[in-house]
C-alpha cells in the first residue's frame, strides 16, 4: 500500500490532469477551428477528434473516481502518448500559433497520469514484476 503522502501526491496529479483533459473536452466535441484543424492536419476528422474526445472523457471519469484512478491514468498515458507523438511528427510543437501550448498540456498530462500509474501500479492486474 502506498504512503498516506503517496496518495495524495496521486490525487492531486490526479486532479491537474483530469481538469487539462476536461477543458479540452469543449473544443472537440462542439467541433472548434482548432481541434478541427488537428485532426484534418491528422487525416482524422472527424471520427479521431470523436474517439479521442470519448477516450479523453472516459480517462477524466476514472481518474476522479476513487476505486479506478489507476486504469484512468493508463487511459490517459495511452491518449497522451498519441497526442505527444502527433506533435512531434506531423503538427510540430506550435500548432496555429498557440505557441505550444496544446504541446505542453499534453506533456502535463502524460506524466502527470504515467506518475500515476506509478504510484497506484498495486491496483492494476498483473504489473510488471509483481508475482502474478
Amino acid at each position: 500500500m502506498p504512503s498516506k503522502n503517496a496518495v495524495r501526491l496521486s490525487w492531486a496529479l490526479q486532479i491537474v490532469a483530469a481538469a487539462i483533459l476536461a477543458q479540452t473536452l469543449f473544443f472537440k466535441f462542439t467541433a472548434a477551428p482548432e481541434s478541427v484543424y488537428i485532426f484534418q492536419t491528422l487525416g482524422a476528422e472527424p471520427w479521431g477528434r470523436i474517439g479521442s474526445g470519448l477516450a479523453e472523457l472516459l480517462a477524466v471519469i476514472l481518474l476522479l473516481v476513487p476505486w479506478r484512478p489507476a486504469w484512468g491514468a493508463l487511459l490517459a498515458v495511452m491518449v497522451m502518448v498519441g497526442a505527444v507523438g502527433a506533435h512531434l511528427t506531423k503538427l510540430g510543437i506550435v500548432v496555429q500559433d498557440d505557441g505550444g501550448l496544446l504541446f505542453v498540456l499534453a506533456v502535463i498530462v502524460l506524466v502527470d497520469a504515467a506518475t500515476v500509474v506509478v504510484l497506484r501500479r498495486h491496483e492494476l492486474p498483473c504489473w510488471p514484476g509483481d508475482s502474478a
